[in-house]
């Protein structure tokens, strides 16, 4: 009997032991101690991924259309007389399990809006009548975590457009964006769950994020055409997914970084939160972000373009250029694209095309020679930014092949109305880019982004 005993002390033992070990793993799992972060996947639009992937589309194809796209979303931003971007250029994605239990949402990403909001059922339980039968409806009366934000609370007040008191005290708000087209409902909290992808650099298979109290809106009510579950805004303003998590001190600050694979690439990319956002690759650089008349926009100084010998200074000095993942093309000041058009023609020997569309400023037939041996002839740019920072951007960087034997450099002129410039997603592949609003820097490295960051195309992971 006494060796039952001692048996059964340990038994005992190990099943405690057991089960902290567990918790441990969960605690971990759930951020609550020792977060080094969580990692999302970053889908672009036209991926396989993507719901709004168009099959009928060659690669060519999908270059130009999100050029065409890129036009229509610098021409409304502007200088903050109406709230951000052009919802319906946009050209990423993100899930986000919305509620307890969580329901999936597919969001636009934006760099260049900052409120969160989804679609949801209204007090009747019955979808908006000007929403699209695809998408998604998160109903509140389905989740044991949701909550209503009051009128005189910070995230009320932070609305641009003004928010109203319903006679429940409850915050009720109307969202414009750059095209005039406008969300409206009532500014709610939720639990959050992040899947965290499988195959991204430092990555954990199968864990989730879930992050408590995140504002957002509850959307009952647009005006135009939203194609997707929601818009999750990512830029640099007090409503944003960024300065929210930020909040949430095991995270380790107000920090995202991107990665971006090239669009031939059969890949979606990572898109990373907190700690995990840190740039740590070789060469990496850092310039200051700048102040700007709209607070969403990640905007830095650029001071000078550079291709081989040739040094261009951007006009009085400095230029501010918007940071964007939602824009394709790059778009600069006349001062410094012309020069930069007339070097790059003295140096690429190649015979000139027409632009389709006339969209594009320079324009190359490659038809003899090929799209490789084509982007061997395309000289580095180097960009000269505030705080001494050099971002190099090779042809992959400022060339697109737009259709069979055309290929075209990916900058045209900034739009009229246009208060800064634009550093578009092309110019930001293979490149990793990490925004740090604490510090108030953007950091760039060159890495091989379908190798070290990507998240391979499989099942969506589970919420």
């Amino acid at each position: 009997m006494p060796g039952t005993t001692i048996s059964g002390v340990l038994l005992l033992a190990c099943v405690v032991l057991a089960v902290q070990l567990c918790v441990c793993t969960e605690l971990r799992n759930n951020g609550s101690r020792g977060d080094d972060g969580f990692s999302v996947e970053f889908i672009h639009r036209d991926s396989v991924r993507s719901p709004f992937h168009d099959p009928s589309l060659t690669a060519h194809g999908r270059v130009l259309a999100a050029a065409r796209r890129s036009t229509a979303r610098a021409r409304v931003i502007d200088d903050g007389t109406m709230s951000e971007v052009d919802h319906r250029s946009f050209e990423y994605l993100m899930a986000v399990g919305i509620g307890t239990p969580p329901t999936r949402m597919l969001a636009i990403a934006d760099t260049g809006s900052d409120l969160v909001w989804f679609n949801c059922r209204n007090g009747t339980g019955a979808a908006a009548v000007d929403r699209p039968p695809s998408v998604v409806l998160f109903d509140p009366d389905n989740s044991t975590t949701f909550g209503l934000v009051g009128c005189k609370s910070r995230a009320c007040r932070a609305i641009p457009d003004g928010a109203t008191c319903t006679l429940a005290s409850n915050c009720k708000y109307i969202y414009s964006y750059g095209d005039g087209s406008r969300t409206s409902g009532l500014i709610s909290t939720e639990t959050f769950t992040f899947a965290h992808v499988p195959g991204t650099a430092r990555g954990h298979r199968g864990r989730r994020k879930r992050v408590a109290t995140v504002n957002f809106g509850c959307s009952t009510a647009t005006a135009g055409t939203f194609q997707a579950d929601g818009v999750v805004g990512l830029g640099g303003g007090a409503l944003s997914l960024v300065t929210q998590l930020g909040a949430h001190k095991s995270l380790g600050g107000r920090k995202f970084s991107y990665c971006l694979v090239p669009y031939s690439v059969n890949a979606s990319s990572a898109l990373n939160f907190g700690a995990r956002a840190i740039v740590k690759d070789t060469g990496a650089v850092t310039t200051p972000l700048i102040p700007s008349l709209v607070d969403t926009y990640y905007t830095v100084d650029l001071q000078s373009v550079k291709i081989g010998n040739m040094t261009i200074a951007s006009p009085h000095g400095h230029q501010d250029v918007i940071v964007d993942s939602g824009t394709t093309l790059t778009f600069l000041n006349k001062a410094l694209l012309d020069p930069m058009v007339k070097e790059l023609s003295r140096r690429i020997k190649l015979p000139r095309a027409p632009s389709p569309d006339k969209l594009l400023t320079l324009c190359f037939d490659v038809s003899r020679v090929g799209e490789r041996r084509a982007k061997a002839m395309v000289p580095d740019v180097t960009l000269g930014l505030g705080g001494g920072a050099a971002v190099t951007l090779n042809a992959e960087n400022t060339f697109v092949v737009v259709e069979e034997g055309t290929m075209c450099l990916a900058v045209s002129a900034v739009p009229e109305r246009l208060p800064a410039s634009i550093l578009g997603n092309i110019a930001q592949q293979n490149m990793h880019v990490g925004y740090d609003l604490d510090k108030r820097t953007v950091t760039f490295a060159a890495a091989n982004c379908a190798a070290s960051y990507h998240v391979p195309i499989h099942p969506p992971p589970p919420m």
